[in-house]
């Protein structure tokens, strides 16, 4: 069975311009690393990612090891691993930054990223495997818009054998299944692999701090906008012409307009 947020029901009022940026900057740079040979990129990787044991226990790497934490969050080790962070990203982001503004989203962001990096690395303070991936950062996100927006609507792909269905599913229970998957693989995880524990910090983090730094006009739990549990056909045609992807295409066009104009 396959189950993936695509889209959600939770129109925004401003342009999440940040997570354009992020999401770009992201894809760019694993784009580099794509054109690196395997050895090159497990160098750039060894880095430019979180290694627990450099940053806590000091030693100097090519970067300074406090420095990794941030462009850890750039890196990612393969199409799934960008492609699932990204995707949450668009999803969840847009909201969280129009909560808040762009500049104080941008700080949110780098703050959950940097108590992921934390969290993990003094859970396994000794591990010399580098950490990378936006994971912690957008788990940040998760645990912000878990709060501001419970009862929106998740539109959830359900793929069962030849059965394929879309499902909305209100975010309480989309995002509390992955805090719990998290928690869950956490405790069985052996030393290396997925920084879980990352995942968990970022989330704990963007709980915490989304009270700080939303607009004081935004309130916590907010209703939902749909219907919940009604369900559909998959089409891509519906999903590339939501409204969020319609303001996106169109911010691009104007701007091509503009350029062309000059």
């Amino acid at each position: 069975m396959f189950f993936f947020p695509i889209s959600d029901d939770n129109d925004t009022g401003s342009r999440p311009i940040v997570c354009y940026v992020l999401i770009a900057i992201c894809c760019f740079i694993f784009l580099w690393q794509s054109t690196l040979p395997t050895n090159l990129n497990q160098t750039a990787i060894y880095n430019f990612g979180v290694t627990p044991a450099s940053l806590l226990g000091g030693q100097q790497g090519y970067i300074h090891p406090y420095l990794t934490i941030f462009s850890s969050m750039f890196m990612h080790g393969g199409w799934m691993h960008l492609i699932g962070n990204m995707v949450f990203l668009w999803i969840f982001g847009d909201n969280i930054e129009d909560s808040m503004g762009h500049k104080k989203f941008l700080i949110f962001y780098f703050l959950c990223g940097v108590f992921a990096a934390l969290l993990q690395s003094g859970i396994n303070p000794q591990s010399d495997i580098p950490m990378i991936g936006a994971s912690g950062a957008i788990a940040g996100i998760l645990g912000a818009y878990l709060l501001l927006h419970p009862k929106a609507n998740v539109n959830v792909l359900l793929w069962l054998f030849i059965f394929i269905t879309v499902i909305k599913v209100p975010a309480f229970i989309v995002l509390s299944v992955w805090i719990v998957s998290q928690f869950f693989s956490a405790s069985f995880a052996s030393t290396g692999g997925v920084a879980y524990f990352a995942h968990i910090g970022g989330f704990i983090a963007g709980g915490l701090l989304i009270y700080f730094f939303k607009y004081p006009h935004i309130s916590l739990f907010q209703q939902g906008n749909s219907q919940s549990f009604e369900s559909s056909n998959f089409s891509i045609n519906d999903l590339l012409n939501s409204k969020k992807d319609r303001d996106f295409m169109q911010e691009f066009i104007d701007t091509a307009n503009k350029k062309d104009k000059n």
